[in-house]
């Protein structure tokens, strides 16, 4: 499957990078090559072979459930430059300021 230059530039823009044109081309020919080399994975028959779910011998340990007391706001907002309504105040990321 043959990613376009296209496509590179549009998950880069959604992705808010940019990329010279050699950079670009550099990315489409290798992420094709990463799906060429994916794709042939569904051509190995594996009839036969068990489902592995997981290459640990360990299982998952997963700790109680347990209700614990939070942390008190004034401590947690102690070192906070600013704040508002309860939340921590920070510069926008978003080109339009995030008011949409």
């Amino acid at each position: 499957m043959k990613i376009s230059e296209e496509e590179v530039r549009h998950v880069a823009k959604l992705s808010k990078l940019s990329f010279s044109d050699e950079e670009t081309t550099a990315f489409a020919t290798t992420l094709t090559k990463i799906v060429d080399m994916v794709e042939l994975l569904g051509e190995v028959d594996t009839t036969g072979v068990p489902i592995t779910t997981t290459m640990a011998d360990r299982k998952t340990v997963v700790r109680a459930d347990e209700a614990q007391a939070g942390t008190d706001r004034e401590l947690l907002f102690k070192n906070v430059p600013e704040k508002e309504n309860n939340f921590i105040k920070v510069p926008a990321i978003l080109e339009d300021g995030g008011d949409a």
